[in-house]
């Protein structure tokens, strides 16, 4: 899957669910102090990439997921396994 997809796909998730902006939906964007999603927000955030993507999304390894771009890397590298 092409890292665009993702993006589109990711960011009209974030900004159906979470009120954002378009312009706030940023790659530099950070998850918590730019879009304020907080821990709760991970878990429908989790839910919604396992759903659309088709894969567990493992706790452990989204812990270097700080920014928009972070988490679209993260989901391209378990996608394309």
């Amino acid at each position: 899957m092409q890292k665009e997809e993702i993006i589109e796909k990711v960011n009209e998730f974030l900004i159906d669910e979470f009120e954002l902006e378009e312009d706030q939906v940023k790659p530099d964007a950070l998850l918590k102090d730019d879009l304020e999603i907080e821990s709760l927000d991970f878990v429908d955030i989790a839910v919604a990439i396992e759903k659309e993507f088709g894969f567990k999304v493992v706790g452990e390894e989204m812990v270097d997921v700080r920014t928009l771009d972070n988490l679209y890397d993260y989901i391209q590298k378990k996608v394309n396994q």
